[in-house]
């Protein structure tokens, strides 16, 4: 080999000797760095609201219709028209059903005939007394006759009180004929059909109207709660507002109309009712909802989301982000967790940031990256 590859390929190993120093050197150099250098801890923050907050009182309860009322036959005979499709809305006074009135209309204008004779016999023996009581006194007619006629007078009267209450006994009858609604509301499922033989004595439900509007909600609270419910439903009615059964959904919104008078001592809890206009009918009879009793407001506190509030030996506490982006340990005083969001009373400032999730990994001074909360997905 030549001098000049030899000193070629000298050259070379002494340059792949230099790289691999170099590597060497540098790596613990790197990781050390690496160890030196304090890691962000990434959270997802938030930001302290000031609002005003309600105060209430939460319990299930039960839809109630303002009147409920079971239709029934008040008089027998054959159904011969239904005036009303099921579901429908009916007013006080509008028909229903009509049972065959024939028998009751005969029934009516035998009543009025008796009472035509009865009165054409009590005018004729009205005459009569009269003209006894101008024969008495002259002696062309007994006394015994004329106490006689006068008895008969009465007779007759009476007989014409009676007849003019089966006349009202038959009015009575044939306007039962004709079955109408007793109140304003929603007819339900028709119970009986055209044609059917009603009898009274069968006391046959032939359908149900409910009132909707207003509507009842009927709820239990424990009997601890009674005393601050009294004091401040005697300052002014308490809103109450109905929720789905899971709590989510407003439904609507009232006043509460009840205090019972008794605790239920099976229980331990007093039975509330609540009264709503249920314009939109969101509530419906049977239903079971949450009621919620609002009892004041409190005015202007601090809110964070529940999960900011985090639980430690000596009470709680939330993680402060200080401007540096580092992050203080703060004790606070909670007064109550609502939908979510807790209201704290001490320790936290309006406008001031704090952790909402990713607590688990901070100590007092850590610094950390912000990530922003993840989207809410959309509908699909």
């Amino acid at each position: 080999m030549s001098k000049r590859a030899w000193g070629g390929a000298a050259l070379v190993l002494l340059l792949a000797a230099a790289a691999v120093w170099r590597f060497d050197f540098d790596t613990p150099v790197s990781h050390a760095r690496a160890q030196l250098a304090p890691s962000l801890v990434p959270v997802t923050p938030g930001v302290v609201a000031v609002s005003n907050v309600p105060v209430y009182l939460q319990g299930i309860g039960t839809v109630q219709a303002y009147n409920m009322v079971t239709v029934k036959t008040r008089v027998d005979g054959p159904i011969v028209k239904v005036a009303f499709t099921e579901g429908q809305e009916v007013k006080q006074g509008d028909l229903l059903f009509r049972i065959d009135p024939r028998p009751y209309e005969a029934s009516l204008e035998q009543a009025l005939a008796a009472k035509a004779k009865d009165q054409a016999q009590l005018e004729t023996a009205q005459t009569d007394l009269a003209r006894y009581a101008s024969l008495v006194g002259r002696g062309f007619q007994t006394r015994q006759s004329y106490d006689d006629q006068r008895g008969l007078v009465a007779q007759l009267q009476a007989s014409i009180q009676g007849d003019q209450a089966q006349i009202d006994t038959a009015k009575l009858n044939l306007g039962f004929t004709e079955i109408r609604s007793p109140i304003d509301g929603r007819t339900g499922a028709r119970q009986v059909d055209i044609g059917n033989l009603l009898q009274t004595a069968a006391n046959t439900p032939l359908v149900t109207i409910t009132q909707l509007k207003p509507i009842f909600v009927t709820f239990t609270l424990p009997q601890s709660t009674l005393d601050e419910i009294r004091q401040y439903q005697q300052q002014a009615p308490l809103d109450v507002t109905a929720l789905s059964a899971d709590g989510k959904t407003e439904l609507a919104t009232g006043k509460l109309s009840l205090i019972d008078n008794t605790i239920n001592q099976a229980t331990g809890s007093i039975l509330l009712k609540a009264s709503f206009p249920n314009e939109h009918e969101k509530l419906w009879p049977g239903e079971f909802v949450s009621a919620r009793v609002t009892l004041r407001m409190r005015q202007q506190v601090a809110t964070v989301p529940s999960q900011t509030v985090q639980q430690g030996p000596d009470g709680d506490y939330a993680y402060v982000i200080d401007k540096d982006d580092t992050v203080e340990r703060r004790a606070v005083k909670v007064a109550d967790v609502q939908d979510g969001m807790a209201v704290v009373t001490e320790g936290l400032k309006a406008g001031e940031r704090v952790v909402v999730s990713g607590q688990y990994r901070l100590t007092e001074g850590a610094r950390v990256s912000l990530r922003q909360p993840a989207a809410a997905k959309s509908p699909s």
